[in-house]
């Protein structure tokens, strides 16, 4: 895990070694900065290995980065990429036509060693998380992968893009806790995926099917954890939110030997327990409501099924352990 923040720095140091040290050095990249907001730049940055691949996450003070042919030779990384634009838009141009425009929330994708040039479009901060894959014989990853140029995943028009989202969230959110073999499945799942979406791979192959049930796993997740509070959340919902059958839907959680109930109640307890949490002046029973439990009664018995112990005690216990 690599932490890194310029606040360790002297003001007039910030801008020069987060270009040479952390620019130059570590990320491979050109980075300008107008020379009178210097004083002012500020920048934050983590790094985890996560099954072979490399997880980032970045907010920084708005300047102008690009990754040059000279870069790509001084440090070539051979590595499929995704970004998302968290926050912070910006423009980016990869010399393959007209720039594009970056806004919040977008992901970006292609290979390491393909050229662009960013320019933002506001002074703010930016925000963005990376996910860096290396070539892995749990994919179809070919010397034509070599050729992606970076460019941004269309909601709209791309059918893989719905479940490349959600499994790059998904690693970000629970990566770091899985397993080394959940945590490598996960990412070269995710890669899949991306080769699909960029014709790289067979959609047929035993590696696109596995890719996609695991896309479309995690794309149910999250329609489950955006709905979670719905009492009436139901296997219909989900296939409905999907463009797929409710039996495909019960389908996907069987491998994991948990029905779409007992897999939804599992998310909603989490969400009960990180309210429990961070929340201390919720009530236990708004928070039961909250997370989608029709009585307390429902919910206390739930909860002692997932957790071992009642709301209060596990609410309690917490507070103890934040108090020492």
């Amino acid at each position: 895990m690599i932490n890194f923040s310029t606040d360790e720095l002297r003001p007039h140091e910030r801008f020069d070694h987060w270009r040479e040290v952390r620019g130059k050095k570590l990320f491979g990249v050109t980075i300008e900065l107008e020379r009178e907001r210097r004083a002012d730049f500020t920048g934050r940055f983590a790094a985890a290995a996560v099954g072979g691949a490399t997880l980032a996450r970045m907010d920084a003070s708005a300047y102008q980065v690009s990754r040059t042919a000279t870069d790509i030779s001084r440090m070539p990384s051979d590595s499929l990429v995704i970004f998302e634009q968290v926050a912070g838009p910006g423009w980016c141009d990869t010399g393959r036509g007209d720039p594009f425009h970056v806004t919040g929330g977008e992901l970006i994708a292609g290979h390491s060693d393909q050229p662009y040039a960013c320019t933002p479009a506001t002074v703010s901060h930016f925000r963005f998380r990376a996910l860096s894959i290396p070539p892995d014989a749990e994919t179809e990853f070919s010397g034509s992968a070599r050729d992606l140029a970076i460019a941004p995943l269309d909601p709209g028009g791309d059918r893989y893009f719905r479940l490349i989202a959600a499994a790059f969230s998904a690693l970000f959110d629970t990566g770091e806790r899985l397993a080394e073999p959940e945590a490598k499945k996960a990412v070269g799942d995710l890669a899949q995926l991306l080769l699909l979406s960029r014709a790289l791979a067979r959609p047929g192959s035993w590696r696109s099917r596995n890719a996609l049930r695991s896309g479309y796993v995690e794309a149910a997740r999250q329609v489950m954890k955006r709905n979670l509070h719905r009492m009436n959340l139901s296997p219909e919902t989900v296939a409905a939110a999907l463009a797929i059958s409710v039996r495909q839907v019960h389908l996907l959680f069987e491998p994991s030997g948990k029905s779409f109930m007992r897999s939804l109640a599992t998310i909603r307890i989490e969400e009960a327990c990180r309210l429990l949490r961070e929340a201390p002046e919720q009530q236990v029973a708004d928070i039961g409501f909250a997370c989608g439990f029709h009585s307390l009664a429902t919910f206390y018995r739930a909860f002692r099924e997932v957790e071992g112990l009642a709301p209060t005690d596990y609410r309690r216990m917490m507070q103890e352990r934040a108090d020492h």
